[in-house]
């Protein structure tokens, strides 16, 4: 195992320190999947919450943001139809408006999200000239902070990967930053989140295998030095 390397996704990494600081809480018990034709998910969570709701959704095709949201949507019997090439919202909310303005979009999303994609949509539909495209949206879950003692910070020189601005929030909640740690940040939405004292790598893609390449790098480097 790495000693220096700390994940702190919710899933744990074989070989890396785990510290998970984020749980999730389910807020509805039904879906209504009526009058819609195309399903949105934007992370893991949204899908594997989607599925402990109802299996309806794999009846419908799937946008899907980012490798491991795929990867579990075909794990859990769902089709993928489109895979954007940015995991970035405004990117993300364009890609809708050029290739799925005549669908009836159904967005499965947590509480809180970094971008608004409905906002954007309604603001640019009309430029684009796809005044008929069709966004619904349905809050599903939402995030919370995972709390830990002082004491169970990472040790001193530690890499530190978050995946996510609410992995960001979360482990501040519980921990100060040493100066001698190292964030690798999976992508720049998340970055900004980041205090500015904080040293940090951003992973070469967005995705949680470029972010531990990324440290494990970091860290074949120290050990050369």
């Amino acid at each position: 195992m790495s000693s220096l390397i700390y994940l702190l996704s919710p899933t744990a990494k074989e070989g890396l320190n785990h510290l998970p600081v984020l749980t999730f809480k389910t807020l509805v018990s039904t879906i209504n999947f009526d009058f819609i034709n195309i399903l949105l998910f934007t992370s893991k969570q949204a899908v594997i919450t989607t599925n402990s709701i109802s299996d309806e959704w794999k009846q419908f095709p799937c946008i899907a943001i980012g490798k491991s949201t795929t990867k579990t949507i075909e794990d859990l019997g769902g089709k993928v139809i489109y895979m954007p090439k940015s995991n970035y919202g405004e990117d993300i909310a364009k890609d809708l408006l050029t290739y799925f303005y005549d669908k009836r979009i159904f967005y499965l999303r947590p509480k809180k999200t970094a971008f608004d994609i409905n906002v954007y949509i309604e603001e640019h539909k009309s430029n684009n000239g796809h005044e008929e495209v069709l966004f619904f949206e349905e809050i599903i879950y939402e995030t919370d902070c995972l709390s830990y003692k002082r004491d169970q910070k990472p040790i001193e020189n530690a890499i530190i990967i978050f995946t996510s601005p609410s992995s960001i929030k979360c482990f501040f909640k519980s921990f100060d930053w040493n100066e001698s740690y190292t964030a690798i940040i999976i992508g720049k939405t998340t970055k900004k989140y980041l205090p500015k004292n904080c040293s940090y790598l951003v992973a070469d893609e967005p995705s949680i295998d470029a972010c531990i390449a990324k440290a494990l790098h970091l860290e074949e480097e120290r050990y050369l030095l």
